[in-house]
């Protein structure tokens, strides 16, 4: 079976990647739609655009708004919010590991706990200690998952995937692909799920 594909390229210390990775798994479904997890590192993308950080750090009006709209977009959604002390976070550990288990059925559920760590909870999620209770929370076989993302191999695919990042033209997240077409930003999450939708791009559905 096959059903329209819809590519989320987040970073896990992505703000508003926050608000879409709470909710596009659940709204996906609704859609017909399939999810295809692009994890990748936002930062070195911003320094390919001249900037040394976030531009909601560099640009401190820009940065006050953001962290009020968070607040409202949270209330607006039913989701959790803390405000990070740092941010933003690094967080290579678990981008790895969500790389390179992009299509198992449990990555959207990782995906989210990690997320809420960091926005919910104001927790570190650049140490592999956190990776690892994330996993182990799940019931999944930690070691043996952690141990095969720090590979060579995935640490050289998390660095191509972030250089497809920028070949594909994305500079901010969270970004969606329908085939071609590109959508940026949380509050275009709904368009793009239409989008794909309507569109031919498929994608072989994973076995459970």
């Amino acid at each position: 079976m096959s059903a329209p594909a819809i590519e989320f390229w987040f970073d896990f210390g992505s703000s508003y990647s926050y608000l879409s990775m709470m909710r596009i798994e659940a709204e996906a479904a609704k859609a017909g739609v399939v999810v295809q997890w692009k994890p990748f590192l936002l930062g070195p993308v911003f320094q390919a655009l001249g900037w040394s950080t976030s531009p909601f750090v560099l640009q401190k009006e820009k940065g006050e708004y953001a962290w009020k709209d968070m607040q409202r977009q949270c209330r607006k959604y039913g989701l959790p919010w803390r405000q990070p002390s740092r941010f933003p976070r690094a967080a290579v550990p678990p981008t790895r590991v969500a790389l390179a288990n992009a299509g198992r059925p449990w990555v959207g559920e990782f995906c989210r706990r990690v997320m809420q760590l960091n926005f919910a909870e104001d927790r570190d999620i650049d140490r592999p200690e956190t990776t690892l209770e994330i996993l182990r929370g799940m019931d999944l076989p930690a070691e043996h998952i952690w141990e095969e993302a720090q590979s060579e191999q995935w640490r050289a695919r998390l660095r191509a995937q972030t250089a497809a990042a920028r070949w594909r033209g994305v500079f901010g997240a969270p970004t969606f692909f329908v085939g071609r077409e590109m959508f940026w930003g949380n509050d275009r999450l709904d368009d793009a799920l239409a989008c794909c939708a309507r569109s031919g791009s498929t994608v072989e559905k994973a076995a459970d």
